[in-house]
């Protein structure tokens, strides 16, 4: 083992934690291997860099800008439309629609984007019918990452491990190569989940009152002001009552039952009622201020928050908001929201009342907002935050919802027919419907996640160095020696259990970015067809479903299913264990050696 090797297995080895301890961001950490090659001599600059050029790389910037078009313009909303109306359907028969549905739109369209599309219609459906949320936001992840491995275009994990084939030397995946194993996968986890999954995934209901679900009751105090309250003619920011005391102001009911916001220059007068947020310790401590009467054991509902078009909304933080690591004070929401004061946030199972300002807000946190409809209503389509206590969809221009459909019909057809690379049908597609206007520029910027391009082309330089230095086909070397008796498919079948269970609890793509070199490196030791071994590491990648944190669907809907970390143990465990035993079996059969 030469010293380049020593150096490249320690910097991956210090990676794999990184990426798990979560200490900085995947992206962050990305860029510091690519930088860490570079420095170390493992890597000329040139080889370093070389992923932001990589057709993956490129590739998946562009489906961020098509999914976006598709989402934006309303292409979709007949989904929705059609799950609104089987909302009086038994609960088997809608969860087996959605996972059709699901899966389907997860072959063409980010992931990502399909459940943040159908959430919202799925949660008003719980509610109308009764059901249990968590009983349907399973099934809708799963489906999604189950279809996304049915063509080239269904994750960026896909596309990322063909590009590292190619990058080695290797033909290319075309779209729909991976259809036949991918299908066998869809139908299979649909089966599971309906006839098994479904007995297991835990039913748990919330209140059907926004502020009962968020135990606002407990932190909502209103305090009433005398004639004796020396801070009455002052502005809220001048007010010892709340800069010396740790309160947030929502709302100040005047002496003649009108209702307002309360902001930082509003103007307390006596006899006003103020609805504030605090913690109990507060109370204690300002409860003896002359001048101020509490009122205590409040049971507010949801109307109780309503004024001036002002209303309660559940916001869910997606993967690639802007707010992630974030704080509310650090992103100055009030201002970069106008019109939204955020109330509580619901971190896994903890819910979040007081000290929000200095909280990191984390992906699949549930934010408890009072906001403007109309501010509300310029959030639909946000990338930043989902908004999914109402079904907001975008307005459906018909012009556009054709022109989009035509335009990802046409990229698939032309890169599936071979006239044009992946990578340049769908930069074409994207530059005509930036040109015909089915999305702005601008918009097409804001929807690349830039976190994931920046961590695929960080990442990509973990497999050159691997390759470079022969650290690739070391462990693989290693691994044939032990297993190669056992002949090809044991090994395959070796290649998928180490990859399903690193995706989950690592990135999906820096698992694939990782493994594929070494895939790569079995299949020519061996002197069998990298395919079996490719397809191997690219499905396993995607198929993750043991934890919360092992795809980005699975994270989305933690919050707002109400689950716990065990429910995705239980409900996943034994659906990946069936995959495994179905990939030994199978990719042969779709991917000889």
């Amino acid at each position: 083992m030469t010293a380049e090797i020593i150096t490249v297995l320690a910097i991956v080895a210090i990676a794999m934690v990184l990426f798990l301890t979560e200490k900085w961001s995947i992206d962050t950490v990305s860029i510091m291997v690519m930088v860490s090659f570079m420095v170390t001599g493992i890597l000329t600059f040139e080889e370093g860099v070389a992923g932001f050029s990589n057709p993956a790389t490129i590739t998946v910037g562009a489906m961020f800008v098509i999914s976006a078009a598709v989402f934006r313009t309303g292409s979709l909303n007949t989904v929705n439309i059609m799950f609104l109306r089987m909302r009086r359907k038994s609960e088997f028969v809608f969860m087996l629609a959605l996972m059709v549905f699901s899966g389907v739109l997860s072959a063409f369209i980010n992931d990502t984007a399909v459940v943040a599309l159908l959430m919202p219609a799925v949660l008003k459906i719980a509610k109308d019918t009764g059901i249990a949320p968590s009983k349907l936001l399973m099934p809708l992840s799963f489906g999604a990452l189950m279809g996304g491995v049915c063509t080239l275009l269904g994750t960026s994990t896909n596309i990322l491990v063909s590009g590292i084939a190619q990058s080695h030397g290797v033909e290319p995946f075309g779209i729909f190569e991976m259809s036949g194993m991918g299908l066998v996968f869809l139908a299979t986890g649909i089966a599971y989940m309906v006839l098994i999954g479904q007995w297991i995934i835990p039913k748990r209901q919330p209140s059907r009152d926004i502020s009962e679900t968020f135990d606002m009751g407990d932190y909502i105090t209103e305090i009433f002001v005398t004639e004796k309250f020396e801070d009455t003619g002052k502005s809220i920011k001048m007010s010892r009552l709340f800069t010396d005391y740790n309160m947030d102001p929502i709302q100040i009911i005047r002496k003649t039952g009108e209702v307002i916001n309360a902001y930082k220059y509003t103007v307390i007068r006596e006899e006003d009622t103020i609805r504030v947020r605090c913690d109990k310790d507060t109370l204690t401590q300002i409860r003896n201020i002359q001048g101020i009467e509490l009122k205590i054991d409040l049971k507010l509902k949801d109307e109780d928050f309503r004024s001036q078009g002002h209303k309660l909304y559940e916001m869910v933080v997606p993967p690639n908001s802007s707010l992630i690591n974030n704080t509310v004070k650090s992103i100055d929401f009030r201002r970069t929201y106008p019109g939204l004061t955020v109330l509580a946030i619901r971190h896994r199972n903890d819910i979040l009342h007081t000290k929000l300002k200095n909280t990191k807000i984390s992906a699949g946190d549930v934010l408890l907002v009072r906001g403007d409809e109309e501010m509300v209503d310029q959030l639909k389509g946000s990338d930043h935050l989902l908004v999914i206590s109402e079904n907001a969809t975008p307005r459906m221009v018909w012009k556009k919802i054709a022109f989009t459909l035509f335009i990802v019909v046409a990229v698939v057809t032309v890169a599936a027919l071979k006239w044009l690379p992946i990578p340049i049908a769908a930069i074409l597609g994207v530059v005509l419907l930036i040109l015909f206007k089915s999305i702005s520029s601008e918009e097409a910027y804001r929807s690349i996640d830039w976190k994931v391009l920046f961590m695929l082309a960080g990442i990509l330089s973990m497999g050159t160095a691997l390759e470079k230095t022969g650290a690739a086909s070391l462990l693989a070397t290693t691994l044939v020696d032990q297993l190669g008796s056992y002949g090809p498919r044991t090994i395959m079948s070796a290649v998928f259990l180490v990859t399903f269970l690193s995706t989950n609890v690592m990135s999906n793509n820096a698992t694939a970015a990782l493994l594929a070199p070494i895939a790569i490196s079995i299949a020519n030791t061996m002197e069998v067809s990298d395919r079996p071994y490719l397809m191997a590491v690219t499905f396993a990648a995607s198929l993750s479903f043991m934890t919360p944190m092992g795809y980005q669907t699975n994270t989305m809907i933690y919050t707002p299913g109400n689950y716990k970390f065990m429910d995705y143990v239980k409900v996943g465990t034994p659906l990946n264990i069936l995959y495994w035993i179905i990939a030994t079996i199978c990719i042969p059969m779709f991917f000889p050696f």
